[in-house]
């Protein structure tokens, strides 16, 4: 017995020595960056100040919490990366092109094993490119379900999309379902009848395939329903809870919309997934996306202080602090233990989310000139008159999907202020080959940006590359000197691109 306690005895000794080791390899004090949302501030500094004082590595951080929305950080990231937080929170839709960027450190193995053991699946996937995940989980409440009001929509009716149109045309009161504006909501036709659209990248966050069968006999069912929704004249296209205060009965949103639709129904508030339509005697339940937010890291030069912000990041993104986050802000977890608590099963809205989950999909990595693509279905269903016109609309976005992977990446697009920053739009005007483009810039302070190749975020063309021209833009020096192009004045300028050279010209 003495033999074995003394085993025993040793292999703690042994095991303390390396944590202790393995401590020592990274405490220390950083100083770091981390921006989160505005309302997440003051949480966020009081939970670092919990991880200073409870880690058992000897780390602590002196951090300054910014406020950056989740909207706004992958662009100012991409921007200017070395500039960026040292841990940044960003919306899903924002990753390939993070990853593309390089703004986004790898997840070692063991962090990698934590996190995909203690998040549910979609958020790991919505954080892995390739077979290599580069973030952490934070939320996973980012769909949607329907809210309505139980003063005009008889609560028998809520499950089918027919009678709700009939409830609302009878009551003239608005329908909103942002159909016109959004691939994000008008995809929920196709997933009802089982349509897919699922993309691939590579491990450094390239598209390389998609797997999309929008243009199928499914999904000309799928816009046959929703002919019945966008032709209504009660047809509302909008996301806005504001809506219930200007005559809608109904509004498709997620769970940001509940505290102000509460405040304008009161007690008439119902909440509850979304209905089916019907298309020759056969139901279709209405899908949706569900998507996540996602907190990364930025590689750091420093291979000790990247070890301990990943720490932080793990930490920030446990069952602990989401749970807090749940209390604090509803904000919906992705961790699964939290996931199960009781007090997050009986919010409303995650609820719903819950009731709508088995007909929803995942939101994983979606090439970016998808949402432009396909927002605009609606509108060519709507002007179709019968079901040729049905078709021609499926195959309109056919055709543009499949353009995406025959681009010519010899050519040029700009991407940055001169475009409102609207980085999806690889086939729109800025799209650039054998030829000239006008840009209109109307400030010169601000108006960087950056030209590069399509589907190819890290294949800057700057200031080094342009020819002619140079007295018109700032060299930026040779750290960022072939990172943006920003025009020293406002003005129409001529950018022309021969395949080799870059020639900029004031009209």
């Amino acid at each position: 017995m003495k033999k074995l306690f003394a085993i025993v005895l040793a292999l703690a000794l042994a095991l303390s020595v390396c944590a202790t080791a393995m401590a020592s390899e990274i405490a220390g004090t950083y100083d770091i960056t981390v921006w989160v949302a505005e309302k997440a501030v003051e949480l966020t500094k009081q939970q670092i100040e919990n991880f200073n004082k409870t880690n058992e590595l000897g780390i602590t951080f002196n951090a300054t919490v910014e406020a950056v929305s989740e909207a706004d950080s992958a662009t100012q990231m991409i921007t200017d990366v070395e500039a960026g937080g040292d841990i940044f929170c960003f919306a899903q839709d924002q990753f390939a092109r993070l990853v593309q960027a390089g703004a986004l450190a790898k997840l070692g193995a063991r962090a990698s094993e934590t996190v995909t053991a203690e998040n549910d699946a979609g958020t790991v996937a919505a954080a892995t490119s390739g077979d290599q995940l580069y973030a952490y989980p934070l939320t996973s409440d980012n769909g949607y379900f329907m809210y309505y009001d139980k003063s005009i929509i008889p609560e028998e009716d809520v499950d089918s999309l027919e009678k709700l149109i009939a409830d609302c045309e009878a009551a003239q009161k608005y329908f909103a379902f942002e159909m016109q504006s959004s691939a994000w909501y008008n995809a929920s036709f196709f997933f009802a009848t089982g349509c897919k659209s699922e993309w691939t990248t590579d491990n450094d966050g390239n598209f390389i395939s998609v797997n999309d069968t929008f243009n199928s006999p499914a999904g000309l069912i799928a816009v046959k329903g929703m002919k019945k929704l966008v032709d209504s004249p009660f047809h509302l296209s909008s996301s806005q809870g504001s809506e219930f205060a200007s005559n809608a009965a109904i509004v498709v949103t997620g769970t940001w919309s509940f505290e102000e639709i509460k405040g304008i129904l009161g007690d008439n508030m119902g909440v509850t997934d979304l209905p089916s339509f019907e298309v020759d005697g056969q139901e279709y339940h209405l899908g949706s996306f569900n998507g996540c937010k996602l907190m990364g890291v930025k590689p750091q030069v420093d291979a000790v202080k990247g070890a301990a912000v990943a720490q932080l990041a793990l930490y920030l993104t446990n069952f602990d602090c989401q749970m807090e986050r749940f209390n604090a802000l509803a904000w919906g977890p992705s961790n699964v233990k939290a996931q199960a608590d009781e007090a997050v099963q009986a919010n409303p809205g995650l609820a719903a989310l819950l009731k709508q989950a088995p007909y929803s999909v995942p939101q994983g990595q979606i090439h970016g000139s998808w949402w432009d693509i396909a927002k605009v279905i609606s509108d060519d269903v709507k002007e179709a008159e019968d079901e040729a016109g049905l078709q021609a609309a499926l195959d309109n976005y056919y055709n543009k999907i499949a353009s995406l992977f025959t681009l010519d990446n010899n050519a040029l697009l700009f991407v940055g202020a001169w475009n409102g920053w609207n980085n999806a739009d690889d086939t729109d005007t800025y799209y650039l080959k054998d030829g000239a483009v006008t840009l209109e810039v109307p400030q010169s302070d601000y108006m960087g940006g950056r030209i590069v190749n399509p589907g190819k975020w890290d294949s800057d063309k700057g200031f080094l590359q342009v020819t002619e021209g140079k007295e018109l833009i700032q060299d930026l020096g040779e750290d960022i000197g072939d990172n943006n192009i920003v025009f020293l004045a406002p003005g129409t300028y001529t950018v022309t691109w021969d395949g080799a050279a870059i020639t900029i010209a004031q009209n």
